[in-house]
């Protein structure tokens, strides 16, 4: 009957137990020392709602780590990495089976066996297939985002080697002990058998010191290998790190800076690597430096500063280099701001998280940016000219624009429609919370009118606050001036209550994310709905009545805080499909992946003369499609994509709309 035995040819082997116990041990240490390093941060309390925390991290497990979820939206990469993890994986189960059976004297025989060799022989194979992969991709492709490093060439020559010589042991044996007797047995050893096949001329004693040569140096091998990824700071490392990662990443909204006692913190934001939370340390040090981030970065597509990668690995370079300075020392330590980091290179982040959806170790590149802004901005009053003004109407005006809209009154927009507000009347369904933009820029008054005229046709009961309405702060935030944003949210939070509000209804993406994900912070609790969900559901229940058709192609824009943050994608897309003839063309970078418009993270008011506009890439999205009208649901984006169709000038072939302007063209109006 089929079968093998576990060390044929080998005595002794209890000393690669011993070895496997010291590379271990080094391992131990190396997690050990990782965890010092990483706790010269500060506290970040990661251990509320652990059975959620433990759930989440299962889920995430099996999609993104066994299925590979995140690596796979990239084909290529990511079955190269595919290849490579699950054939280690069998190769390690394989190893683990061995020195079970062997040792509870349980012998695999027959068919068992003989699909068992087979199984791990191919495994390896994969595995080699992923490493030739890897090596063409590095070093032949070279593709713009792979910072190539000796690590890389080690890690790789590592696992090849490991491989091979593993194929020629077992080709010894085959060629000892089947090629001949049991030449059905050997073929399902495919990797083995070729060698097999090589060695068959080898006399038997040339074998046997062969094979017992090669097997320590196999052993010894990838004890070596272990201890060298412990303690080099290699890139495999992340095999330990990343699932810790994993485990301890930010299972809430996304993009969500911790609130700052102002009155107590000494420190406002993050001007040195201490200033880092541990976790945000771990994040640093999960890095695996894969480049996935950088090629879904609009501020570096448009070639701007700022690359997430690179960002990441020069604050870990300058974590590891202030480790090396003992508590107290003064001077010497490198700046963090201005060396580790430019402030070009924070101020060019639009705080879109395609960064984040593109990670597949779930770093939180966001909070580190906006840390480093509140710390310029707040403990050394340094900022862009643009944005000090923005923020300077904040403060005087209570919204965030110039020029010609800031000679609006917030109610202007308003005459003749005897619409409730507030002060007037609380006792509504819902708040429509108007937002600075819909308020006080023209085009986005058409969609605020749009909307009412949509609403009042669906009978919805609602209210505004009118002149009363303020900014709901998230510029101010998204500057980096946290005390701006604490103090707007308090006091919107106690006008609210004061009208007893509980449905507030936002057109806005980035006002809708403040009230939901943010404002809880600071015990503002509201039920919050974004205009797209809220008719989308008034179609499904039949509340809106669509009479006429659309003939028009178009293609719809996500707005990075209503899809990435929110993961509203289905309900804007539900409420095109509802209109009779209108024809959806999506463009390739769609949903998740979309690009930025290039207005998030207060580049509405502030924008870097460097590289291209990022609008206008996006505009050449929309123009590879085959639509005359680019739709989406957020009034920066409209403003930002109709800015690029001006820059094209494509303003007679193109039109940029949002969805509740087009549905208020082919529904009944009430008399």
């Amino acid at each position: 009957m089929a079968h093998r035995e576990i060390f044929w040819n080998i005595t002794h082997e209890y000393i690669m137990y011993i070895l496997s116990a010291i590379a271990v041990a080094f391992v131990a240490y190396a997690i050990y020392k990782h965890y010092k390093l990483w706790h010269i941060g500060k506290a970040d309390d990661r251990s509320k709602n652990i059975a959620k925390r433990v759930w989440a991290f299962i889920i995430t497990g099996l999609a993104d780590g066994l299925g590979h979820r995140r690596f796979l939206k990239e084909p290529y990469p990511g079955i190269m990495h595919l290849l490579i993890f699950w054939g280690c994986l069998v190769l390690l189960l394989a190893a683990a089976v061995d020195a079970t059976t062997h040792y509870l004297n349980i012998h695999l025989e027959g068919n068992i066996y003989l699909w068992f060799s087979f199984i791990v022989d191919i495994s390896g194979i994969l595995v080699l297939i992923g490493v030739f992969i890897a090596i063409y991709r590095r070093y032949v492709q070279k593709p713009d985002r792979l910072n190539t490093i000796l690590d890389d060439g080690i890690i790789l020559s590592l696992i090849a080697v490991v491989i091979i010589t593993g194929y020629i042991i077992e080709g010894l044996r085959i060629a000892v002990t089947e090629l001949e007797i049991h030449p059905e047995w050997a073929v399902w050893s495919p990797g083995g058998y070729v060698f097999a096949k090589a060695f068959a001329g080898l006399d038997e004693n040339s074998s046997l010191i062969l094979h017992r040569w090669l097997w320590w140096f196999h052993a010894i091998l990838v004890d070596a290998a272990i201890i060298y990824v412990a303690l080099s700071y290699s890139k495999l490392q992340h095999i330990i790190i990343s699932p810790l990662n994993a485990f301890f990443r930010n299972t809430g909204p996304v993009g969500v800076p911790a609130p700052i006692n102002i009155e107590t913190a000494e420190t406002l934001g993050v001007g040195e690597i201490k200033d880092f939370t541990w976790k945000q340390l771990l994040d640093l040090d999960a890095c695996t430096n894969c480049g996935r981030c950088q090629d879904a970065c609009p501020a570096y597509l448009s070639e701007k500063p700022l690359s997430p990668r690179k960002l990441t690995q020069d604050l870990k370079a300058q974590w590891l280099k202030t480790s090396q300075f003992k508590a107290g020392d003064s001077g010497g330590q490198p700046p963090l701001v201005g060396g580790a980091v430019t402030e070009d290179e924070f101020w060019a982040c639009t705080t879109c998280a395609a960064c984040q959806e593109a990670c597949p170790v779930f770093l939180e590149h966001i909070v580190k940016i906006l840390d480093l802004r509140r710390n310029v901005v707040m403990m050394q009053s340094k900022m862009p000219e643009n944005v000090q003004l923005m923020l300077r109407n904040m403060q005087s005006r209570g919204h965030p624009w110039v020029g010609a809209q800031s000679l609006r009154l917030r109610g202007d927009w308003t005459t003749g429609l005897e619409l409730k507000t507030l002060a007037e009347n609380s006792n509504v369904d819902m708040l429509l919370w108007v937002g600075c933009t819909g308020a006080l820029c023209d085009r986005n008054v058409e969609v605020t009118l749009s909307l009412v005229k949509v609403l009042k046709a669906a009978g919805i009961d609602f209210g505004i606050l009118g002149e009363e309405e303020p900014c709901c702060g998230d510029p101010a935030r998204r500057a980096g001036y946290e005390i701006q944003f604490q103090t707007t949210a308090e006091q919107n939070i106690a006008m609210l209550n004061g009208y007893n509000v509980k449905h507030i209804l936002a057109t806005c993406p980035h006002c809708y994310n403040s009230f939901k994900n943010e404002y809880p912070q600071f015990g503002g609790n509201f039920k919050v709905t974004h205009h797209t969900e809220l008719i989308s559901d008034l179609i499904k229940q039949g509340k809106l009545r669509i009479t006429k058709e659309l003939d028009l192609a178009t293609t719809y824009h996500d707005p990075c805080y209503l899809g990435r943050y929110n993961k509203i994608y289905s309900a804007p897309r539900d409420i095109l499909h509802a209109i009779p003839g209108l024809k959806l063309d999506e463009m390739n970078r769609s949903k998740s992946k979309s690009l930025c418009c290039g207005g998030g993270g207060i580049h509405m008011w502030f924008e870097q003369p460097i590289g291209k506009k990022i609008n206008d890439i996006r505009t050449d999205d929309v123009l590879d499609t085959t639509a005359k009208t680019v739709t989406t649901s957020c009034p920066y984006c409209l403003q930002m994509l109709e800015e690029g169709i001006l820059h094209k000038q494509m303003q007679e072939a193109l039109k940029a709309k949002d969805v509740v302007e087009l549905l208020e063209q082919v529904i009944e109006q009430p008399s």
